[in-house]
């Protein structure tokens, strides 16, 4: 299992976190991917996901915060589920001294993610 975040928008309008993982072995319909990369150091302020996605790190660490004041850091290796698509939103900052690399993976129209949370 892949250590992975859900984000996604709660009936109250604001984004949430959820932790768990991606099971392996098991495909996802995509419909594209793409690869960036952000100098270290950099942060971005409220705004929500533009679609339902894969951000997966490769390297750098950073540190994301929801608006209701839930944080979590993301690790090289480890998945965003970005479905926090509308509401208040959450921000990012990179913690340490290395540029975001990631890839973001779009799911086709009501893909199942795959993600599984943790044990309550």
């Amino acid at each position: 299992m892949i250590r992975a975040y859900r984000l996604y928008t709660g009936s109250d309008g604001n984004s949430h976190v959820v932790r768990g993982s991606v099971s392996g072995g098991q495909l996802v319909e995509a419909e594209s991917v793409l690869f960036k990369e952000t100098p270290a150091h950099s942060s971005l302020d409220w705004h929500d996901a533009p679609t339902t996605q894969y951000v997966i790190t490769l390297a750098g660490v950073l540190e994301f915060t929801t608006v209701g004041g839930e944080t979590f850091t993301i690790q090289p290796g480890e998945v965003l589920v970005a479905e926090d698509n509308s509401g208040s939103g959450h921000k990012w900052r990179l913690v340490n001294d290395d540029p975001w690399k990631r890839a973001y993976v779009v799911f086709k129209q009501s893909a199942d993610t795959h993600f599984v949370p943790d044990p309550a």
